[in-house]
């Protein structure tokens, strides 16, 4: 699907949504002050149960977000959009509805026959941590879980051993 996309907007997005295990309302409201990439973290305020959180962002999505800003320049939220071709505003986040078209879209372009939404894009990155090693405690304080059950059910194989929080996108790609 990053492949697929041609514009370095859904790119963005799609990494953000598949390496940091982000709902689709918490790409949407990344803030640029959220984002720390000298130390390659994200904020992610108000999750779910309005709880912030730090998520990992790995090598590919420090330079992923630093080629996006220098080239939109966004002044608050990272991931923009207007409402209309008539609204002169343009930094306004990024719709929920244009986030899920992206996703669908990329996904067909990708040729993937299964169906995917934004939804999906996180259970893989809590698979992919598990698969990568990252033991289960670790797993469900990354993606905002409350209770360890509710990764338990996103996840089909438990390992033990703790490993220091990463982001998968980075292994997709061999940059650890």
């Amino acid at each position: 699907m990053i492949k697929a996309a041609t514009l370095l907007k859904h790119r963005l997005l799609v990494s953000l949504l598949y390496g940091c295990g982000l709902r689709c309302g918490e790409v949407r409201s990344i803030l640029l002050k959220d984002i720390d990439l000298d130390r390659a973290m994200l904020l992610v305020r108000q999750g779910k149960g309005n709880k912030d959180r730090y998520v990992p962002l790995g090598k590919l999505l420090v330079r992923g977000i630093s080629s996006y800003l220098e080239a939109e320049q966004p002044e608050n939220h990272l991931l923009t959009g207007s409402l209309s071709l008539s609204d002169p505003q343009t930094d306004k986040s990024y719709s929920q509805r244009g986030v899920q078209w992206a996703v669908k879209t990329l996904s067909k372009k990708a040729g993937i026959l299964k169906e995917v939404n934004v939804h999906t894009l996180r259970h893989s990155y809590a698979t992919h941590l598990i698969e990568d090693g990252m033991d289960i405690v670790s797993v469900k304080e990354l993606p905002g879980h409350s209770h360890i059950e509710t990764t338990m059910v996103y996840l089909h194989v438990a390992q033990s051993g703790r490993v220091k929080p990463f982001s998968p996108l980075d292994t997709l790609y061999n940059q650890r």
